[in-house]
């Protein structure tokens, strides 16, 4: 069964940095498109970045420049470097991993939350 655990969230300070990690129960071999999204309280869920499995990354506008995505296939791991970071980035951050046959598979979330 799959399994993807967030971790690395917590409460900084603006213009502070994280980074968060999600961890798969299987190699990442088995996905193509992983990816970060996350969700504020009363909106709805939005894409943050996406990385393939070739390593193509694609950011959503309001991240590019601050975020960074990547992937390590050895360790099993999706990673997200968060640079920069405003009181607006403040919210529960989700794995996703999409199966290359089959499967759209969610973490359990990560809060971030931005604040002085």
């Amino acid at each position: 069964q799959v399994q993807l655990v967030e971790s690395g969230g917590g409460l900084v300070q603006p213009g502070g940095s994280l980074r968060l990690a999600c961890a798969a129960s299987v190699s990442i071999f088995n996905f193509g498109t992983m990816g970060w999204y996350r969700q504020a309280p009363g909106k709805q869920r939005e894409l943050v970045a996406t990385i393939t499995g070739g390593g193509s990354t694609n950011y959503a506008e309001s991240v590019k420049g601050r975020f960074t995505i990547s992937r390590d296939n050895a360790k099993k791991a999706l990673y997200l470097q968060m640079n920069s970071l405003k009181p607006e980035d403040t919210a529960v951050y989700y794995c996703n991993a999409r199966g290359i046959i089959a499967g759209d598979f969610w973490g359990q979330g990560t809060q971030v939350t931005v604040s002085s």
